[in-house]
């Protein structure tokens, strides 16, 4: 078996819908992940609600019902322990790596709460990762207002992937724009046959 420092990276492609702007006030109701290039890889689970307050339009744009979640879902603890089992999982085929876009909101409550539930996090302690918007304006030198999925989407002509507000399924979008993004740097890095500049004396 490989070595752990000579497996893959994988991108981890996460989304989150939520009830509320930031976890412990508000809830995370539902997390789904996908491997980037690996789409029969995927986790997806939805979640109790931990506390009563939650803001309407978060959880109308989440399109799902908090009563059921009350009824149903696993507890935070334990929706966290299978997240984290199924990361650790792939460490036989590569390296986990927090993908999000934004990180910064996805980021935060997943963080939180693999830290407030299980005291550690399967990605790193820090929570670091990587973020779309910020990955593609390094990319592309892009300004910040052009770099959102819509617009990354627009300028790399993906189409019919479409952004549902399901966890999962945007999970799914993300990595399938991810890869897109990978593959469009490859093109920028690769040597253009057409140049004939003369090497520098």
């Amino acid at each position: 078996m490989l070595g752990m420092s000579t497996l893959p990276e994988l991108y981890i492609a996460t989304d989150v819908e939520a009830d509320g702007p930031i976890p412990g006030p508000y809830s995370m109701l539902s997390l789904g992940m996908a491997v980037v290039g690996r789409p029969d890889l995927e986790f997806y689970t939805e979640l109790k609600p931990i506390c009563e307050d939650y803001v309407p339009q978060a959880l109308a744009v989440s399109g799902l019902d908090r009563d059921r979640l009350m009824r149903e879902a696993p507890p935070a603890e334990e929706a966290m322990a299978a997240a984290a089992a199924w990361i650790n999982g792939l460490r036989t085929i590569g390296r986990p790596v927090f993908l999000a876009g934004p990180a910064v909101f996805d980021g935060m409550f997943v963080h939180w709460y693999f830290m407030r539930f299980l005291g550690k996090s399967p990605f790193s302690a820090s929570g670091a990762g990587i973020d779309l918007r910020s990955y593609w304006m390094g990319l592309t030198g892009s300004e910040w207002r052009d770099t959102r999925k819509s617009s990354i989407k627009r300028q790399l002509e993906i189409t019919g992937v479409p952004h549902t507000h399901h966890a999962l399924q945007d999970a799914h979008e993300l990595a399938q724009v991810f890869e897109a993004v990978l593959k469009a740097g490859e093109r920028m890095r690769a040597p253009d046959p057409s140049r004939t500049d003369a090497p520098s004396r």
